[in-house]
């Protein structure tokens, strides 16, 4: 497996306020903006902007880590006894799921 951290995924109450800070005022080189997914260039990693929901409030961040062996990575950590909460399914061409870390927060995990 080639796991990899990808995604730092920041959930804000205000898009727009939240593309000028980070583009603005920090100077991070915005790669793209839209209403419901905005998206940094940090490096190896991206910081991503989605808007705030009731299950992921604003101002919490999930990390999203990445595998080209999907299922796989899938397979052997639900045999090891990682709570999947989401099923993996298929969004914009891409694998995703999400998993609990050892302290029950969220982790999006794609392939």
């Amino acid at each position: 497996m080639s796991l990899r951290m990808t995604y730092a995924i920041k959930y804000v109450a205000d898009m727009d306020r939240a593309v000028a800070f980070y583009r603005d005022t920090l100077g991070l080189d915005l790669k793209f903006a839209t209403p419901g997914w905005s998206e940094f260039a940090t490096g190896t990693t991206t910081l991503a902007l989605h808007p705030a929901t009731p299950e992921h409030l604003a101002g919490t961040t999930v990390v999203g880590f990445r595998d080209d062996d999907f299922q796989a990575f899938c397979d052997a950590k639900a045999a090891a006894g990682v709570t999947f909460t989401k099923t993996p399914h298929e969004e914009h061409g891409v694998h995703l799921t999400e998993f609990l870390d050892s302290d029950g927060a969220p982790v999006s995990f794609s392939g």
